[in-house]
């Protein structure tokens, strides 16, 4: 089952609309009790989604390409990281969430950075 994190950075609503459009996710910020705290450095966010199996889902798209390559290096992986894309809405974003936790496409981004909307 797809597992979301939800990066520091991104405004609390994508959290709260997809919960209330699938109730079933699980969808957590960072900063909720049982995640990293907020200002965690991204390489052990890495770390933490490896350890506890979720998509980490971001809008840094400057150094999280280089923090990947350094944590599969170290002989690490991750479930993904999906990253959105520049001038893109709300709606979109949400949907795509919902689409790939519909169809449980966790698998397919191990060890990559999949840019959202699709």
């Amino acid at each position: 089952m797809v597992r979301y994190l939800i990066d520091e950075n991104l405004p609390p609503i994508y959290k709260t609309q997809l919960l209330r459009r699938n109730p079933g996710l699980t969808v957590w910020m960072i900063g909720d009790p049982g995640t990293p705290p907020k200002g965690t450095l991204d390489p052990e966010i890495l770390e933490w989604c490896e350890e506890n199996r979720f998509l980490l889902v971001t809008n840094n798209r400057r150094s999280m390409p280089v923090h990947l390559a350094d944590h599969i290096e170290q002989g690490r992986h991750i479930p993904g990281i999906l990253v959105f894309r520049a001038k893109s809405g709300l709606g979109e974003i949400l949907e795509d969430l919902l689409l790939i936790a519909e169809v449980d496409a966790s698998d397919e981004f191990r060890d990559q950075i999949v840019h959202i909307p699709l």
